[in-house]
């Protein structure tokens, strides 16, 4: 890497295929970030931006930082998911082939960070911004871990450093890096997921024993797969509700179950909260369940805000995310964009394309140079 201020686009580029290739490079499995976000400080420290660690979360605030102005906070995450059996290269090296960058991470969401890091390196020194800019690199995005930008939006010393404890203007905007072709996620369903439990009572299946509980999961898990909502989203569409495991205690053939254990997958759109679901469940099975988490709440940012008209002035498209990530998880208003294609996530021989990562670069620099706040 180059010690001197990044100053052209394609300079912006070189750089960020050189770190992502880095970080390719480095495992970084949810939990295990420690290397990656290592050489997140040092790309910094090499272009002479301070920045600050806390756990694996690394950020950095622009030179001319004024606490009298909004802030924008650019996020993205760099851990990864562990490499699925059907890779057949290497998870852990970066390979260019065919205008490609192949590697774990390479499209969720390395390409996104890199692509936003540059952002704000391109920003870092300008004088006169209407806004201050925040970089934060966040770790165990893939588990929905605490341990990443929950904990950095509640560390004291971030919120003191970025201006989000005491500014006027509270959180004003995010954008949050994940691959979504540079299209507007505007809208983001919530996820809950529900372990639930149909009671019976143990008998010989040869006699007329027993209460077969597999029968009365059967009715619940049908109600599951039938039932409508009666509210349907403008972005995000119906309660998408599926049955993902059934398993029952015995493994004997001539036992009526007295139990029977699912779970149940619920992605829940803006029109609807955790407890309102909660509820109509309640009132429609006989199964004992309970909610593992309702911290992955629906988010959506108004097409009015600054963020997305900025983007849609680009000709970007403002649509509705059936998938969850970090941007669940920040308290104001935050639009989902970044380089790569989400149907690659979590897929052997993951890739992202290099031309993605200069379009990322340049369309995110235009986005922030166009918002009128």
């Amino acid at each position: 890497m180059s010690d001197s201020r990044l100053t052209t686009h394609d300079s912006l580029y070189t750089d960020a295929i050189n770190l992502l290739k880095q970080l390719v490079a480095t495992p970084s499995f949810s939990k295990e970030e420690d290397g990656t976000a290592t050489i997140i400080e040092q790309f910094f420290q090499s272009k002479n931006i301070p920045s600050q660690r806390f756990l694996n979360n690394v950020w950095a605030i622009n030179k001319y930082f004024d606490s009298l102005k909004p802030t924008l906070l650019l996020n993205s995450h760099h851990d990864t998911v562990k490499p699925n059996a059907k890779y057949t290269k290497n998870p852990f090296e970066p390979i260019e082939e065919d205008g490609k960058l192949y590697g774990l991470g390479s499209n969720d969401a390395g390409g996104c960070l890199v692509s936003l890091i540059a952002a704000f390196v391109y920003f870092f020194d300008k004088e006169n911004l209407p806004f201050n800019i925040v970089i934060a690199a966040t770790a165990e995005e893939e588990i929905t871990g605490k341990n990443g930008i929950e904990a950095l939006l509640k560390n004291e010393t971030f919120l003191s450093s970025t201006g989000f404890a005491n500014s006027p203007f509270g959180g004003w905007g995010a954008i949050v890096g994940e691959p979504t072709q540079m299209e507007l996620a505007v809208a983001e369903k919530g996820l809950m997921v529900i372990d639930a439990t149909a009671q019976g009572v143990a008998g010989h299946a040869a006699r007329n024993e027993g209460d077969n509980a597999l029968y009365k999961a059967v009715k619940d898990i049908h109600w599951f797969e039938t039932f409508k909502y009666p509210k349907v989203s403008e972005w995000l569409g119906e309660v998408k509700q599926t049955v993902t495991v059934i398993e029952t205690e015995n493994k004997a053939h001539n036992v009526v179950p007295a139990t029977c254990k699912f779970v149940v997958d619920i992605r829940i759109p803006d029109c609807y909260t955790h407890e309102e679901i909660i509820h109509i469940i309640k009132e429609n099975i006989q199964s004992d369940f309970k909610e593992r988490s309702v911290r992955l709440r629906s988010t959506r940012i108004e097409v009015e805000h600054p963020l997305v008209k900025s983007g849609i002035a680009l000709g970007k498209k403002p649509y509705g995310s059936p998938t969850c990530s970090d941007k669940a998880l920040i308290p104001f208003p935050a639009l989902k964009c970044g380089p790569g294609f989400s149907g690659r996530s979590h897929t052997a021989d993951e890739f992202i394309f290099l031309d993605e990562i200069k379009d990322g670069i340049e369309t995110y620099i235009k986005m922030i140079e166009s918002i009128v706040i």
